[in-house]
């Protein structure tokens, strides 16, 4: 009887354990675990006259995309949104014209 006993807080203490394990998963950092690569490091590598295949590859597809053919030029506005973060990547023809972001500015 005594072993049994013992199985079974065992068994409850893994469950107690495990469930904890699950809950502080969501204090970690939500772009790794939803794989957003929207972050500091990949911002920075978009550089002016990029195009929207590189931008693409660095950030991945974008949460936004707005069209609008101006007429000596097609504006293109991605936008990546990941919670409270987001970066703004602007193409003029196809090739980066300008980018802004919230990322490493304080709340």
């Amino acid at each position: 009887m005594k072993t049994r006993n013992m199985k079974n807080k065992i068994h409850f203490l893994g469950l107690v354990l495990a469930a904890f394990a699950f809950v502080s998963l969501g204090a970690c950092n939500k772009s790794t675990l939803s794989g957003s690569k929207l972050t500091s490091a990949n911002y920075d590598q978009i550089t002016l006259g990029m195009s929207k295949a590189q931008v693409e590859t660095i950030l991945g597809p974008p949460t936004t995309i707005d069209s609008k053919d101006v007429v000596i030029f097609k504006k293109t506005t991605y936008r990546y949104a990941d919670g409270a973060k987001f970066a703004v990547i602007t193409f003029k023809n196809d090739e980066v014209d300008s980018k802004d972001t919230n990322l490493g500015r304080e709340p």
